[in-house]
C-alpha cells in the first residue's frame, strides 16, 4: 500500500510541471514567409534551462509545412532548432537560426519562394 501512494506521490509531482503551463511551457517566436505564410517557433521546454524534454509543439512543424517543407523535413528542422542547448531562452537566437535555416536553398522546400 505505501509503494502505492509514494509511486502515486512521485507521478504527480513529476506531472505537475507540464500541467502547469510553467514559463518555460511554450515560446512563440515568428516571421513571416514570402507566401505571407508566418514561421512560428513554438518549443515545449519543460521546467529546465537544460535540454532535456524540448520538443516542437505541433504549431511549429504545420508552420514549416505550410511554407514549403514536406513533413519529414519540417519536423527535422523542428527538433534541431528546438533541441539546441543555445537557444534556450533566447528568442533572438530562434529567430536568426530559423531565419538562417529558411533562407538557405539547401533546405530543401517544396518551392523555391
Amino acid at each position: 500500500m505505501k509503494t502505492a501512494l509514494v509511486l502515486a506521490a512521485v507521478c504527480a509531482a513529476l506531472a505537475a510541471p507540464a500541467m502547469a503551463g510553467g514559463k518555460h511551457h511554450k515560446k512563440h517566436h515568428g516571421e513571416y514567409g514570402p507566401t505571407g505564410n508566418k514561421i512560428v517557433v513554438s518549443c515545449f521546454r519543460g521546467p529546465w534551462h537544460e535540454v532535456i524534454w524540448d520538443r516542437p509543439n505541433a504549431v511549429f512543424v504545420d508552420s514549416l509545412v505550410s511554407v514549403g517543407y514536406e513533413y519529414p523535413t519540417a519536423h527535422a528542422i523542428a527538433e534541431r532548432v528546438c533541441r539546441d542547448k543555445a537557444l534556450v531562452g533566447n528568442p533572438e537566437g530562434l529567430k536568426a537560426t530559423m531565419l538562417s535555416i529558411y533562407r538557405d536553398r539547401a533546405s530543401h522546400r517544396k518551392h523555391n519562394y
